[in-house]
């Protein structure tokens, strides 16, 4: 086996029941989920475990409830493998995970960040997000510039070579639909969501997150994170503190990330959250990726399994 990456996943991956295993099964992953509780003062697991669905998908519930999930998952890994791995990344709300697995943020300041942007980002209420399928980053990039003299529109997300999320003032984003279908685009999906995160929009979100953070402790990595919002290693602690301000307006350059840590020897991702949406993407991105995942207790047991095969 060569380099190992840990991913976490990002909005869209919740589902009701998540973590719910992990907590029944593992000490390290119950008082992950008690202090999640504590901090914000709201019951997380039970959102997680019982929903509802409706309360469950508000921005201000799902980043907390993800990211509860995929730290609990993480304790886990860590005790029952000991395994450490050579890079750290997420995908948005995901790459707090990374941070906290990477030393960046303790537990309590996860979770006081994360509650602090998603009550943020759940106050906006403006423009939309499609996703587009089938056309490359090139022809995307061409269909947004031509977009930008009917409202503020950019990239979203880059999350496969043929998988590409745009963001922006709906009139804008209603043009691209248009000739990005006219482009050949073998879908073009509107998403339900609140507003157009990730772009310039959300630049007075951002300024307000920064006043919260500038008093956040937040440390040197022990692990190289791939940061979102440019697809290169970040080590120091000032990095991050501009980084997690600027990832709210700015583009998710996840199919870059996942090419650098390829490029770098990393053979191996595991996927540790709820869902499995990251190793689809990886998949996509490049076919010879290892990829597993680690969602559940039954997940976990394979992924055991499997790594001892090829130890």
């Amino acid at each position: 086996m060569g380099k190992v990456a840990f991913i976490f996943p990002g909005q869209g991956s919740q589902c009701i029941g998540m973590g719910l295993d992990f907590y029944q099964n593992s000490d390290d992953a119950k008082t992950v989920f008690d202090k999640f509780n504590e901090i914000i003062d709201k019951d997380i697991t039970e959102l997680c475990f019982e929903g509802p669905e409706e309360d469950l998908k508000q921005t201000i519930n799902t980043q907390p409830a993800i990211l509860s999930v995929s730290i609990a998952g993480y304790e886990i890994v860590k005790k029952e493998l000991g395994l450490t791995p050579d890079y750290v990344a997420g995908h948005s709300l995901g790459e707090y995970a990374a941070l906290y697995v990477a030393g960046v943020l303790n537990l309590d300041n996860v979770i006081k960040a994360i509650n602090k942007r998603a009550e943020l980002m759940s106050q906006f209420q403006t423009g939309s997000m499609t996703a587009i399928l089938g056309l490359d980053e090139s022809k995307v990039n061409k269909i947004v510039d031509n977009c930008k003299g009917t409202g503020v529109i950019s990239v979203a997300n880059y999350n496969t070579p043929e998988q590409i999320v745009i963001t922006g003032e709906s009139e804008a984003i209603l043009l691209a639909n248009i000739k990005a279908e006219k482009a050949g685009a073998k879908r073009v999906v509107p998403l339900a969501v609140s507003g157009a995160f990730h772009s310039a929009l959300m630049k007075p979100v951002s300024e307000n997150f920064a006043d919260f953070i500038e008093n956040l402790e937040i440390s040197d990595s022990k692990i190289p994170v791939l940061t979102n919002v440019d697809a290169k290693e970040t080590l120091m602690g000032s990095d991050f503190r501009e980084k997690m301000v600027n990832q709210i307006y700015s583009s998710v350059y996840w199919t870059q990330s996942v090419l650098y840590m390829a490029e770098q020897g990393v053979d191996t991702f595991i996927e540790i959250g709820p869902g499995k949406v990251l190793s689809g993407m990886i998949r996509k991105i490049s076919r010879g990726l290892k990829v597993y995942n680690v969602s559940d207790m039954k997940s976990y047991e394979k992924l055991k399994e499997q790594l001892a095969v090829l130890n």
